[in-house]
């Protein structure tokens, strides 16, 4: 094995100090677990699953990730929330009993990994073609607004407090020096906190009421054929989401991830995360926005750091007094974290766009406008007009958004670009 491999890179940083041991990382670690834990405990709080299965399979599925990628690729694998819908469904459809969800969850995580061998069967040089600059670009772009409202949203709790944090984090992020820079975020978090106790926002009761240890509500899966068909297919809508994702980390980190360790291993690696926590009650995983735009922040690519955050949220599965405390975090103060994440997300695929030179001619021009308009405007058709754009992939499931948007983006450069691609 290599210096590269998940072994090794867990154990030595390269200064040769011991990554375990180094509270430099730890405190790094805890920023990418404070950026990760909002978004990760809603999805089972929406839906109706255990928040501290999640936190530990998030944290298990992360470390199984690193072990398939040869901890190469520096993401964070936390609760998915195109499965929000689906899970609801199955839970309305057969009284509230969120085993049988499990069992699609189970299924979609081995569709996963069945779509991991065709990758692999295809090679990356194929696929790479499909993807250039003018498609993933505008991806990553999409990706980063559409996670704009959600954050605005969260701040709306209570603008100020947002408003504080987030004003927080960018000048630590502009004008910050040294070590202090990269804890910009964690920074914030705890300035935005601080202002929120004295606003009287809190709500220690949860963190007081909690115990100290407590040993995850673990929940087998049920299979019925008809929960299965409405969650399973949900993985044919976010397979271009999860490409969107791995290209956006590797721009932010200067790396192909797609090409090495590979996309077939990437695929693997949120696989056997969702397989796993369909079988212990979590909800499917993938990798995580909020992690890649820390890492376009600190500028700090050192993949063993989020397998220290991946220990910590599977400790935190376990320690219910800490869960409890993380979860009187103010929604308003993540809210103004991640309206600063989600936006270093969009600025990349602008990045992406300018860095390789793309031409700005008709073919390139009408493909990355289809993207955006599929991408960022389908919804708001469907809310304002009530037109519903979409491919049907069950009576109620359809690709929409992103997904359409990059299938729409790939099939239209492969044929307006076809002797490029030739």
């Amino acid at each position: 094995m290599t210096e590269n491999t998940f072994t090794k890179t867990n154990i030595k940083m390269k200064d040769g100090t011991t990554t375990l041991n180094s509270a430099k990382n730890i405190m790094l670690a805890i920023q990418h677990l404070v950026a990760m834990f909002g978004a990760t405990v809603l999805v089972p709080m929406l839906t109706g699953l255990n928040p501290s299965v999640a936190l530990l399979s998030a944290g298990v599925g992360t470390l199984l990730f690193h072990f398939v990628t040869y901890g190469k690729v520096p993401v964070f694998l936390g609760s998915s929330f195109a499965f929000i819908p689906v899970i609801v469904q199955v839970g309305n459809l057969y009284n509230g009993d969120l085993a049988y969800a499990q069992g699609g969850i189970v299924i979609a995580g081995l569709i996963y990994v069945l779509m991991s061998f065709a990758v692999k069967k295809v090679g990356v040089e194929k696929i790479k073609k499909y993807l250039p600059p003018q498609v993933v670009g505008p991806m990553i772009i999409v990706i980063g607004l559409n996670l704009v409202p959600v954050a605005y949203g969260m701040a709306s709790d209570h603008f100020v407090v947002a408003a504080i944090t987030l004003f927080t984090a960018l000048t630590i992020t502009i004008k910050g020096r040294g070590f202090s820079k990269q804890l910009s975020i964690l920074i914030a978090v705890v300035v935005g906190y601080i202002i929120s106790l004295n606003l009287s926002l809190v709500d220690t009761a949860v963190m007081k009421e909690a115990e100290l240890f407590a040993v995850p509500s673990f929940t087998l899966p049920k299979f019925e054929i008809g929960a299965i068909a409405i969650i399973a297919p949900v993985v044919l809508a976010v397979f271009m989401e999860h490409i969107g994702d791995i290209t956006t980390n590797g721009q932010v980190v200067g790396k192909n991830f797609i090409e090495e360790p590979g996309l077939n291993r990437t695929l693997l690696g949120d696989g056997l995360a969702t397989l796993f926590a369909g079988f212990i009650g979590g909800p499917a995983n993938t990798t995580y926005g909020e992690n890649t735009g820390v890492l376009a922040i600190t500028k700090n690519y050192d993949p063993a750091i989020l397998r220290i955050a991946a220990i910590l949220a599977i400790i935190l599965g376990f320690v219910a007094k800490i869960g409890g405390f993380l979860s009187t975090i103010p929604v308003a103060v993540m809210g103004g974290i991640s309206m600063m994440l989600f936006s270093m997300i969009a600025l990349i695929g602008v990045k992406t766009i300018k860095t390789n030179n793309v031409k700005f001619n008709l073919n390139n021009v009408v493909i990355m406008v289809s993207i955006l308009v599929l991408g960022l405007g389908a919804g708001h058709l469907e809310a304002i007009f009530g037109i519903s754009i979409g491919i049907p992939v069950t009576e109620t499931v359809k690709i929409t958004g992103l997904s359409l948007a990059a299938i729409i983006g790939v099939v239209l450069n492969a044929v307006l670009n076809r002797k490029q691609m030739a």
